[in-house]
């Protein structure tokens, strides 16, 4: 009988990360899982392993952004794993969707980010595998390891690459100035933050920058875009004060609405994301970097009982 250390890995996709996960494992140097879903009329599915699971190790990669299928094919998949005998049952979630819901910021609302923990914990899952968490915190929801990695590790490199030498790090928000902080830390640049007033969610009535950024190459880091509304919004002003040039790094390209068009009318040169969310449509100012090597050296490290530590930048 093997012992745990020795167990066999098995990587498998949920449907909507298929393109992600097979980067993934080609990178851990293992053949994808085979899964068949099988959908009734109604829309219900029901996914199928169609290969032994029983002692192995078993990694499920999906990101459970909108719609809530997504999420559903992920705790299907869990709960299979689990009812198939596997040995460790990790979910592999690039972007954590639900996360923005991470507290009660008014009365008789729902804790999202909760919820999702206890749920993916129920279905099965003995380990969380995911990437820039809107809210470090999110963390402390679970009950079962929590490996929170940093696309520092990858947007890092390739800032430097740029060779920008009037750098400074921006933040769209209060909420993220820390995050600014920790890149421009490494770098070696001034800081910038963005005040905004929002009249409701995803409108801002008013923005002010706190700071300068005449003559400066700004970048601008968050951890998602969605609408674009703020970051070209910041992006605008940074030009209208003088900077040289506005690009944005932004982990998970959510885009929604009318993302797209805004990027396209703004004064942002590039935007940076990685390829947690498949993007729905190309453009030219939008720049993906594969978050894939990352993932399968953390997930190697992890089989090998190895420190992870290294990746932890920020």
């Amino acid at each position: 009988m093997s012992s745990p250390q020795m167990s066999k890995v098995k990587i498998f996709s949920c449907t909507q990360s298929k393109d992600l996960a097979e980067k993934i494992a080609k990178s851990y140097g293992v053949e994808l899982g085979n899964v068949i879903i099988s959908r009734y009329s109604d829309g219900e599915f029901q996914p199928s392993f169609e290969e032994s699971l029983r002692g192995a190790r078993v990694f499920i990669i999906g990101s459970t952004f909108p719609s809530s299928e997504n999420l559903m094919e992920m705790l299907l998949m869990l709960d299979a794993a689990k009812r198939a005998s596997a040995l460790h049952i990790n979910a592999v979630i690039p972007y954590f969707g639900w996360a923005r819901q991470d507290r009660k910021d008014k009365p008789r609302v729902p804790i999202a980010a909760k919820l999702m923990a206890k749920m993916l914990e129920t279905a099965g899952a003995t380990r969380i595998i995911t990437m820039d968490l809107h809210a470090d915190q999110i963390q402390g929801f679970f009950e079962v390891p929590v490996d929170h990695l940093y696309a520092s590790t990858i947007f890092l490199p390739h800032l430097r690459k740029l060779n920008l030498s009037d750098l400074t790090m921006a933040s769209p928000d209060m909420g993220g100035s820390k995050r600014a902080y920790a890149y421009s830390k490494e770098l070696g640049s001034d800081v910038v933050i963005c005040y905004k007033q929002r009249e409701q969610a995803n409108v801002i009535s008013h923005m002010e920058l706190i700071g300068k950024v005449e003559n400066k190459d700004v970048i601008i880091v968050d951890d998602m875009v969605d609408t674009a509304g703020t970051l070209t919004r910041a992006a605008d002003l940074m030009m209208d004060r003088g900077a040289k040039s506005v690009r944005a790094i932004c982990t998970h390209p959510v885009l929604s609405g009318n993302a797209y068009e805004r990027l396209e009318k703004s004064k942002l040169q590039e935007l940076i994301v990685t390829d947690s969310i498949p993007l729905k449509k190309q453009s030219n100012k939008i720049k993906v970097v594969s978050c894939a090597p990352l993932f399968a050296d953390v997930m190697k490290r992890v089989h090998e009982h190895e420190s992870i530590s290294v990746k932890f930048l920020m």
